[in-house]
């Protein structure tokens, strides 16, 4: 008796031209995978077995068997394309029905598109995972059935396969609100003193309590907060712009994320066990990640969590050289808010991870933000900016997927000339003037600072004598002003010292 992972499914797609692991579980024996003439056998150990097929070029309209000899399992309308795994929180999770033109994209949806998806189920404990699996399985391009599809990932596999001229598979594994501290395997949080800080945080909120009764209170939770749900969505249906306070004014104090313990899926290292590891080692081009909204209490660390799940994914998919694509988080703030600047530093993590960890891409969104809304609604630039990444860094297609990048800075007098990567095109300045730049002398006072555009490059001047520091855009919420000439990708922000503040 076998079964395979829940991930294997009538509809799948297969990574092309890379040895592709079937997996699953059994009780003993021999199991044989066969496709397009190739087979391969494996087998069941200790309960799990692993057949692993050669490369196979890109193909559709397949069947793929697997039998012990005496059960046999045949999956359909198979493709060997393209396969990609879609990471993150909200962003990334956020429905094609409720994105930009998403209406629009679902009505011309039909079974024949070179798209499929995989939703991992979203569960909090493993126990609840594997009961949900009996009923997942990859689906193809439908009206109805595509309504929950991360609207950035099939943004990013549409511009894909339209380039590639292969199906591209995504498999959505994100949930929203959650820390990257979430999505990890435990040593890599325990044996680091800093990211430490993650497990501390959580046993002392647990105060103590065993595991059945915080598993309990957070049942308990679960109802009041569906109670709050329900009366906060008739406001905001009476009043689309109540504020929040008035809304827990009249609902009662919001109590997200609820009590932590074993059951709360925001924990710690759960999602990695109950979601990521029900698909793992299931063979992939790469990652595509959106995620840092929820770990701007914690910015200093970012880039270390961050640079620790890349090489944890990698481990665990048994290759080091994967391909990680980045979201850079956009421009947000609420109305009612100060600048708090955290999502400045978040944004400096991910690109200080770009510049230092390998294989790794980055798609500069800043002008996708919304002010006081933290799930802007057009996905269409995010996704089609990540696979601009991917065709340039993964596939070697000659494009342009970078906007400017700050290169360097020399100092004279009372100005300052900026030097950038990928401003070989110049400059696309929108709005009335340039904003955004500001420069400071050893004092650190920051002065707004006037641009001029020099080709390649930017000069500042600003009421400043000595400068010794320039950033742009440093604030949780601006409205970019300077893009690249030919690609309308925003110049990325970026500060010349991470020892300005």
């Amino acid at each position: 008796m076998f079964k395979t992972a829940a991930v294997f499914s009538d509809n799948m797609v297969l990574q092309r031209e890379k040895n592709v692991r079937i997996f699953g579980t059994g009780d003993n024996g021999t199991v044989t995978v066969s496709v397009m003439g190739n087979s391969a056998a494996a087998e069941i150990i200790d309960g799990k077995w692993t057949a692993t097929l050669p490369p196979m070029k890109a193909a559709d309209d397949l069947e793929v068997t697997v039998t012990d000899g005496t059960d046999t399992i045949i999956f359909r309308n198979v493709c060997i394309g393209e396969v990609w795994l879609a990471g993150g929180q909200s962003n990334m999770e956020r429905e094609l029905k409720d994105s930009k033109d998403g209406d629009k994209y679902l009505s011309q949806m039909t079974a024949d598109m070179p798209v499929r998806f995989y939703y991992t189920n979203k569960m909090n404990t493993v126990e609840k995972a594997v009961e949900a699996e009996k009923y997942a399985g990859w689906g193809v391009c439908d009206p109805e059935g595509s309504k929950a599809w991360s609207a950035v990932g099939f943004h990013f596999a549409m511009k894909l396969a339209k380039q590639l001229g292969v199906t591209v598979g995504i498999i959505g594994c994100n949930w929203g609100g959650t820390s990257a501290s979430a999505w990890i395997n435990e040593k890599y949080l325990s044996n680091d003193k800093e990211l430490n800080s993650y497990l501390e945080d959580y046993e002392s909120k647990k105060e103590g309590r065993s595991d059945e009764e915080l598993v309990a209170a957070y049942e308990e939770y679960l109802v009041r907060e569906a109670e709050f749900n329900e009366k906060s969505a008739k406001l905001y249906e009476k009043d689309p712009d109540i504020s929040w306070d008035e809304v827990q004014r009249i609902c009662g104090q919001c109590e997200w994320p609820g009590p932590m313990g074993p059951a709360n899926p925001y924990r710690p290292c759960g999602l990695y066990e109950t979601m990521l590891m029900r698909v793992c080692p299931y063979t992939l081009r790469g990652f595509t990640y959106y995620q840092g909204e929820s770990d701007d209490h914690k910015p200093a660390l970012y880039a270390k969590l961050l640079a620790s799940l890349i090489d944890c994914w990698r481990t665990d998919w048994q290759d080091d050289k994967l391909p990680f694509l980045l979201v850079q988080l956009p421009m947000f703030k609420y109305k009612s808010d100060p600048d708090y600047k955290h999502w400045c530093l978040i944004r400096e993590a991910q690109m200080k991870v770009f510049n230092t960890v390998k294989n790794t891409g980055i798609a500069v969104i800043t002008d996708c933000g919304e002010l006081d809304n933290i799930h802007p609604f057009d996905k269409i630039p995010v996704g089609e900016r990540l696979a601009l990444q991917a065709m340039k860094l993964v596939y070697g297609i000659d494009c342009q997927a970078f906007g400017p990048l700050f290169r360097s800075v020399y100092f004279s007098e009372n100005k300052a000339e900026l030097t950038f990567d990928h401003a070989e095109q110049g400059f696309e300045i929108r709005g009335e003037a340039v904003t955004g730049f500001e420069m400071a002398g050893s004092d650190k006072d920051f002065k707004e600072a006037t641009a001029e555009i020099a080709g390649e490059k930017i000069i500042l001047r600003a009421d400043v004598k000595y400068p010794a520091y320039v950033r742009y855009d440093w604030y949780n919420w601006i409205e970019p002003s300077v893009f690249g000439a030919k690609t309308g990708i925003p110049l990325a922000p970026f500060r010349t010292s991470a020892n300005d503040d």
